[in-house]
């Protein structure tokens, strides 16, 4: 087993995973730079140095981003092939860090909560590997890095300044990406072919009442139980039009209406976000909120502003490209360490505008601190998530192996022989915890 830092005899070390060991002081020392020095958003220059730093002397040819922080460093071999990208997130979250860390955030307000800062230092590890092995590949490796996953989405202004189609032109193949969990045992690798992120919108919701004094509320509008009332009817909208096997979240997060105790104030708004996986629910959903909530402010003879800006679509893994990522992570890793999702996570990844354009996928990997019980830590998004860093090594050899077997199979058409041996491998291993809502 892996678990442990070390390979049983019934499962021998790769001899990517013995390489990946090899870089893995240096990949943690770039993600504990990372990690005390977060930034939040699209502009996020200490972290693009520290990437960009690291890349020196790779050989490899690296753009910087014109509207975001980003990083593209290609890795040709200047052998004709296929292309695939690699990706890395590397923004963090405006929340207070509470780990107790001796590498803590060292910026107010600002965490790497939910492991970007161990994405990027692993994708830079695995740019090291590759380019360390290229003379035993053909074609070329896009490293993507980066910016705004959790705020504004940064894949799409990338692939807008032309991520997708880098340095001469040739166009990407295939792309993956890993995504970090702590609640998953240490180097387990969680994939899933088909629809593994919702798609994830959000709401705002102003209610329009007419202001007057508290003491006399039969003489104004108040918006406040009437936006109380809409949080309750949207949660039986949900349950009376979305059928129970087309799965449906709408959760309000917030509703902010007054400044006095004595004052019915003006307006009530609600904010809040809907998570779906067809787009034909998503489109019920949509629908449903603004009647219900433009219905029940006019029975109260109020009205509604109602805005629902499209956030990231859901993430669609290729199936053929996930059954050759089960099989490279079984070859790099050991067959015990590669399960099946059992279920989409209703979080949302900006990832999917990535594989709405070329076939891919994105995976979980486990880094349940050491001595936890998996699926009993703190969660990602949290301001006590703790991440084992053996898993860092882990990270470089699946991205290593993944690109490896894509660029020597000349793309994810590994067919039934290889769904059979990936599905081979995987019996007897146990499911593990089901990553939750891990992400934007």
């Amino acid at each position: 087993m892996l678990i442990d830092g070390t390979a049983s005899s019934a499962e021998p070390e790769s001899g990517l995973l013995t390489e990946a060991r090899s870089l893995l002081p240096d990949v943690v020392a770039l993600r504990r730079r990372i990690h005390r020095l977060p930034e939040v958003g699209t502009y996020l220059p200490r972290t693009q140095r520290a990437v960009v730093e690291a890349l020196d002397g790779l050989g490899l040819a690296v753009t910087l981003g014109r509207r975001l922080s980003s990083v593209v460093a290609v890795l040709d071999t200047g052998r004709p092939g296929r292309t695939l990208l690699l990706r890395a997130d590397m923004d963090a979250l405006p929340q207070q860090e509470n780990t107790g860390l001796d590498y803590a955030s060292e910026v107010p307000g600002v965490m790497h909560a939910c492991g970007h800062d161990a994405h990027a230092a692993m994708l830079v590890g695995a740019a090291r590997l590759l380019s360390a092995r290229r003379d035993r590949l053909e074609g070329r490796v896009v490293f993507m890095f980066q910016p705004a996953e959790e705020t504004a989405g940064g894949a799409l202004p990338m692939i807008e300044e032309g991520l997708l189609t880098p340095a001469d032109g040739t166009a990407v193949d295939a792309a993956f990406a890993l995504h970090i969990n702590a609640r998953n045992e240490t180097c387990t690798v969680h994939v899933r072919p088909g629809t593994q992120y919702a798609a994830a919108d959000l709401v705002r919701i102003t209610v329009r009442g007419r202001s007057g004094h508290a003491a006399g509320p039969h003489r104004v509008l108040d918006p406040v139980p009437v936006a109380c009332e809409i949080v309750q009817a949207l949660q039986t909208m949900i349950t009376r039009t979305v059928g129970i096997f087309e799965p449906a979240v709408l959760t309000i997060t917030t509703i902010r209406a007054g400044r006095a105790f004595n004052v019915i104030p003006e307006t009530a708004e609600l904010t809040g976000t809907y998570r779906t996986l067809s787009e034909a629910t998503r489109r019920t959903v949509r629908e449903g909120i603004a009647r219900v909530a433009e219905g029940v402010a006019a029975a109260h003879g109020m009205t509604v502003g109602v805005e629902l800006p499209e956030g990231y679509p859901a993430v669609q893994n290729d199936p053929a490209f996930t059954a050759l990522v089960r099989r490279a992570a079984a070859a790099a890793l050991g067959p015990s360490h590669v399960h099946e999702l059992p279920h989409p996570t209703m979080g949302g990844e900006d990832f999917s505008y990535v594989l709405q354009r070329v076939p891919g996928a994105m995976v979980f990997l486990g880094a349940c601190p050491p001595g936890s019980v998996p699926g009993t830590v703190p969660d990602n998004h949290s301001d006590r998530v703790l991440y084992d860093e053996r898993a860092l090594a882990a990270g470089v050899a699946l991205h290593c192996a993944v690109a490896e077997d894509f660029l020597r199979e000349g793309g994810s058409d590994g067919g039934e022989d290889a769904e059979e041996e990936a599905e081979e491998g995987e019996r007897g291993a146990t499911a593990g915890v089901a990553p939750t809502d891990d992400s934007g």
